[in-house]
């Protein structure tokens, strides 16, 4: 049937490609934490729940990437199981800054230290990890952490720490521990500056884009 008199064929709008856009892993977890904080930060945040959203025939679908806090080992499993885990291993060793927070920093650690039975990581920090380090979720604690990139007012909850530095390099410690590390295109911090609003990790992230 022909478009009535005046009518216009819908147009797809294209992206803008001055907005940065920065998939969140969304399959378990503190995501809508890390989606409100970067949509204040006027950049495009992207959820991530299968390998199609974030990676095509022509690359990463997204210009960095969060892994967020959540457990570690139920992020691990559900991961291989939706097919997600060779996409997020792909696109990070390809060089896409990608930004892990508390559970997130053990998804990027080459080695857990105490794993839960089978979990596996998706690796990138030549670090090693101890899940949990910081205690249960009652000690949980705010803190302003002195990081390379300024204060960081942060969470800690059921925080692991970094226990051998291997080939990252430190950016902060807290209590005389490492928690939050670098290494080329990759951040991993054992806090989670999301849940306090603090956007100074994830400017950091930004600017590796």
């Amino acid at each position: 049937m022909p478009a009535p008199t005046g009518a216009h064929p819908a147009r797809r709008s294209r992206p803008d490609p001055s907005i940065r856009r920065v998939g969140v892993l969304a399959v378990q977890g503190g995501v809508r934490e890390h989606v409100d904080l970067l949509a204040s930060m006027q950049v495009l945040p992207v959820p991530i729940r299968r390998a199609a959203d974030l990676i095509g025939a022509d690359g990463p679908r997204v210009d960095a990437l969060v892994l967020p806090g959540g457990e570690s080992s139920v992020l691990d499993r559900l991961t291989r199981t939706l097919g997600l885990a060779d996409a997020l291993s792909e696109v990070i060793s390809g060089g896409l800054p990608t930004l892990g927070t508390c559970a997130g920093l053990i998804m990027l650690a080459d080695r857990i230290e105490n794993p839960a039975p089978g979990q596996r990581s998706i690796g990138g920090l030549g670090i090693t990890v101890d899940r949990n380090a910081f205690g249960a979720q009652v000690v949980s604690e705010e803190a302003t952490v002195e990081t390379v990139w300024g204060p960081v007012h942060a969470a800690f909850i059921r925080a692991p720490r970094v226990v051998q530095l291997g080939s990252a390099a430190l950016a902060a410690r807290h209590r005389g521990e490492v928690v939050a590390v670098t290494q080329g295109n990759l951040i991993g911090v054992a806090f989670h500056p999301e849940l306090t609003g603090d956007t100074t990790v994830h400017e950091q992230l930004l600017k590796l884009v």
